[in-house]
C-alpha cells in the first residue's frame, strides 16, 4: 500500500491515480447525456421526463457531494474514493438492459451516487501530493474528468451503434480493471484535524471568515453549472430532432467536453499569470454570443461552435475550485464538494423546469434565454478576491 509522502515535489504516481479516478468515474457518468435521445425513443418520453433523468443524475452526482466531502475530511479511508468509480462502472452500463423508465432512473441514481462519492475525496487529496504545483495538480485532476466526459460519449455512441444498447453492460469490464489499478496506487488519506467535529462545526472551521468570497464563488459557479447542464441535457435531443445521427450527437457532446478539457489546462495556467478575475470576465462575456451561434446553427458549424462553447463554459470550473481551496485550506474536500458538486447539483435540479419550458416554448428558445445568464452575472465578478501571487 502506498504511504503518505508530503513533499514539495509533485507525486506523479498519486496524481496519476487521482487523474485516473476522475477519468474512470466521469467516463461512465458521461454515458447518461448521449443516451437521453435513445431512452426518450425507447420509453416514449416527453422533454419533462428527459429533464427528470438529467435532474436525478446531477442531483445524486453533485448535490450530495458535501456529505461525502464532510465524511472524507473526518475519516481517513480509501472506501469512498475507491468505491465511487466502481459503483458508477457497474450501475450506469446496466441502463442498457433496464426494462422500464423507473428502473432506468434507479440505476442512474445509484451510478450517480458513486460519482458523488469520489469527487470531493479525490479532489481533497490533490493538494497533499501536488507539492508546490497545486495549480498544476488540480488542473491534471480536472483534466481526467473532462477527458472522461470527452471520450465517454464517443465510446458510448460507437458502442451502441455497432453492438446494440443491450450489450452496454459489457463496458463494466474497463471499470473493474481500473478499480484494481487504483486499489494499488491510491494512498490512505492522512488523519484530519477536523475528525472530531460535527457537521456544522466542520463547515464553520473549514470556511471561517472566508464565507463571503466562498459564497460569491459558489453563486457564479451555480450560474455556470446551469448553463453547462442545460446545454448538455437538451443539445443531444435538439440535434437528434434536427436529423443528426447518434454518432453525430455523441461527437457534438464530446467536442463540448473537449473544449472543457483544453480550458482545464489553459485556464489553470492563466489564473497564475493574469489572475482569476480576468479569466472569469473573459469566459463569462464570450459565452453568450457563441452559445447563441451554436443554438441557431444546424449544419457543420455546430462542431467547432460546440468546442468553443465547451471551452468558455468550463473555463472557470477548476479555477473556482483552486480559488476556494486557497481561501479555505483546512477543509479542502468539503469546500471542493460545495464549489464543484453542490453547484452542479443545483443546476441539475432546475433541468425539469427547463424541460417543462422546452415542452411549452421549444428547445431553441429556452437555450437562447439561457445564453444571456452569463451577462447578468458579470457584475458579480468584480467582487471576486484575487489572492497574492507567491
Amino acid at each position: 500500500m502506498t504511504t503518505i509522502d508530503h513533499t514539495t515535489q509533485l507525486n506523479k504516481k498519486v496524481i496519476f491515480a487521482l487523474f485516473l479516478t476522475h477519468f474512470s468515474g466521469d467516463f461512465f457518468q458521461s454515458f447518461i447525456k448521449p443516451l437521453l435521445p435513445v431512452l426518450a425513443d425507447k420509453f416514449s418520453l416527453n422533454l419533462t421526463q428527459v429533464g427528470v433523468i438529467a435532474a436525478v443524475s446531477t442531483l445524486m452526482a453533485f448535490l450530495i457531494q458535501p456529505v461525502f466531502g464532510y465524511m472524507s475530511d473526518r475519516h481517513p479511508t480509501r472506501i469512498i474514493v475507491l468505491g465511487g468509480p466502481l459503483i458508477s462502472a457497474v450501475c450506469i452500463p446496466l441502463v442498457g438492459v433496464a426494462p422500464n423508465y423507473g428502473i432506468t432512473l434507479a440505476l442512474i441514481a445509484l451510478g450517480s451516487i458513486g460519482s458523488s462519492m469520489y469527487h470531493p475525496s479525490a479532489a481533497g487529496l490533490v493538494p497533499a501530493y501536488a507539492g508546490r504545483h497545486a495549480g498544476l495538480g488540480i488542473s491534471l485532476f480536472g483534466l481526467g474528468g473532462t477527458m472522461g466526459f470527452t471520450i465517454g460519449p464517443m465510446v458510448l455512441a460507437g458502442y451502441v451503434t455497432f453492438f446494440g444498447l443491450n450489450r452496454l453492460p459489457h463496458t463494466t469490464l474497463f471499470g473493474l480493471v481500473t478499480f484494481i489499478i487504483l486499489f494499488v496506487l491510491i494512498p490512505v488519506p492522512a488523519a484530519s484535524e477536523l475528525k472530531q467535529h460535527k457537521f456544522w462545526d466542520t463547515i464553520r472551521d473549514s470556511i471561517g471568515q472566508a464565507w463571503k468570497p466562498i459564497l460569491l464563488i459558489w453563486a457564479l459557479a451555480v450560474a455556470r453549472a446551469f448553463i453547462e447542464q442545460a446545454a448538455l441535457t437538451f443539445m443531444p435531443v435538439l440535434y437528434a430532432n434536427d436529423g443528426h445521427s447518434l454518432l453525430s450527437v455523441g461527437s457534438i457532446v464530446s467536442l463540448f467536453t473537449v473544449g472543457g478539457s483544453v480550458s482545464a489546462l489553459v485556464c489553470g495556467h492563466l489564473v497564475d499569470r493574469i489572475g482569476f478575475k480576468r479569466v472569469y470576465f473573459f469566459s463569462f462575456a464570450l459565452i453568450t454570443p457563441f452559445l447563441l451561434l451554436l443554438v441557431r446553427n444546424t449544419g457543420w458549424p455546430v462542431y467547432p461552435l460546440s468546442f468553443v462553447c465547451g471551452f468558455l463554459t468550463l473555463a472557470t470550473l477548476f479555477p473556482a475550485l483552486a480559488l476556494a481551496q486557497q481561501l479555505a485550506p483546512r477543509g479542502r474536500a468539503l469546500v471542493s464538494s460545495i464549489i464543484m458538486g453542490l453547484t452542479l447539483g443545483i443546476g441539475g435540479i432546475l433541468m425539469p423546469l427547463a424541460g417543462k419550458l422546452a415542452d411549452i416554448f421549444g428547445i431553441r428558445p429556452v437555450l437562447n434565454w439561457v445564453a444571456f445568464i452569463p451577462l447578468a452575472a458579470l457584475f458579480l465578478i468584480r467582487y471576486l478576491p484575487e489572492p497574492q501571487k507567491k
